[in-house]
């Protein structure tokens, strides 16, 4: 069974956050959901990234790198929106790095000054006609074309957030196969 570092959105460990992790863990994982907001959600994008501005994006992503610096390195790094910031740069440069789970957002590897390691399998969810995931699909096309040990499932609609359960954007059906296909992935 794999270890899990699962990153919140910019809204926040939600209630649905939760319910993804703990979907993981009836499936035998071990997932870890760091708190980066400690405690604090919010009912919009807009607000969460308020708070993220005010807070500093940077100290944010740093609490989130401590995280994983409390765990061994053998780990899974996953993320929605936000928190792919955190986990993709982790699973890019963080020796020991087991995969990536990339939803609803993507950044060109360039970002973390390295190409994608060919050893870690990755995999990239986003929504097709999602304002944000669009701004990320063509590093997200990149990524994928670039290994063998990449997928990338884009899927019908324009919900960003689509697999929090406690957001209305919450697509049940794509956010089951979202799920459905994590478990693959860890499984392997």
């Amino acid at each position: 069974m794999a270890d899990v570092l699962l990153y919140h959105h910019i809204q926040g460990l939600t209630d649905g956050v939760r319910a993804f992790a703990d979907t993981l863990r009836l499936a035998g994982h071990t997932v870890h959901t760091p708190d980066l907001f400690e405690g604090r959600t919010f009912g919009s994008i807009e607000e969460g990234f308020g708070f993220a501005r005010g807070a500093g994006f940077a100290s944010i992503q740093e609490r989130g790198i401590a995280a994983a610096n409390e765990l061994q390195p053998e780990l899974v790094y996953a993320g929605f929106s936000f928190g792919v910031t955190i986990a993709q740069r982790l699973a890019q440069t963080r020796s020991g790095a087991r995969g990536a789970v990339l939803i609803d957002s993507c950044i060109p590897t360039s970002e973390f000054g390295k190409t994608w390691p060919p050893a870690v399998p990755v995999q990239i969810h986003g929504k097709q006609d999602d304002e944000f995931f669009d701004e990320d699909l063509p590093a997200a096309r990149e990524l994928a074309g670039s290994t063998a040990a990449a997928e990338l499932f884009v899927y019908p609609g324009d919900q960003h957030l689509f697999a929090d359960s406690s957001l209305d954007a919450y697509d049940p059906d794509a956010a089951a196969l979202l799920i459905e296909r994590v478990r693959a992935f860890l499984a392997a």
